[in-house]
């Protein structure tokens, strides 16, 4: 169905729209706790009045601006899988190989839903931590249907483990500068995958690991 908007609406949104871009450029680069909504709302041209017009707090704010990151995120991942041939080992591998380069931009500054969620750690029943957890569990799934589209077993055991492989890189790169921290997970990705193209029982302490992705590591709705 096509919603058509009336003028005021359509600038309603834009307004919006302007206000998340603002705290987007400002929350990812300087930290949630570092910069004021009047910071936000002088970026975006908008009032404090009129910000709190369309989020009725900051921490409303934080957690749209991360919704806000969550599908171009994904959808950056799945570009880079697609740009590369071969097996799903090798194109995750590309994958990892991808965040390397992209993380030697100056702009990038790690992961912003685990560093938001690290700065609300305190705060564990903040908005933007549920945002977060739902980006992750998307993530983890969008691994589970790339890795099943190859018939990979135990698809969303290994699929938690790639999440972690990803995570550590990023910290690692963010913490050390050391963008070689990808192409290691990248690596270790594809010793995961090419292993458990096996039946679990054929690896090694195979009888422990079925059990363990049998009963702890349940498919993710995302």
């Amino acid at each position: 169905m096509r919603v058509v908007y009336s003028g005021r609406s359509t600038l309603s949104m834009d307004t919006r729209n302007r206000i998340l871009e603002a705290a987007d450029e400002l929350l990812y680069r300087e930290g949630i706790r570092s910069v004021s909504v009047d910071t936000i709302a002088e970026k975006a041209g908008v009032t404090k009045r009129t910000l709190y017009y369309h989020f009725r707090s900051k921490d409303d704010l934080i957690a749209a601006y991360l919704e806000a990151r969550n599908e171009p995120t994904l959808s950056r991942y799945r570009r880079w899988f697609d740009e590369f041939d071969g097996t799903v080992a090798e194109r995750i591998a590309g994958m990892f190989g991808r965040l390397a380069v992209w993380a030697k931009s100056p702009r990038w500054k790690g992961c912003g839903f685990a560093r938001a969620a690290a700065e609300l750690a305190g705060a564990p029943g903040h908005p933007a931590i549920a945002v977060a957890s739902r980006h992750k569990k998307c993530f983890e799934q969008l691994f589970v249907e790339l890795l099943r589209s190859e018939g990979v077993s135990q698809s969303s055991f290994v699929a938690r483990q790639l999440m972690v492989l990803l995570d550590g890189a990023i910290t690692e790169i963010l913490i050390h500068h050391d963008y070689s921290c990808a192409e290691v997970a990248g690596d270790a990705a594809v010793t995961l995958i090419e292993a458990n193209r096996k039946r679990p029982q054929e690896l090694p302490g195979g009888t422990d690991l079925a059990r363990r992705a049998r009963h702890a590591y349940q498919p993710m709705n995302g």
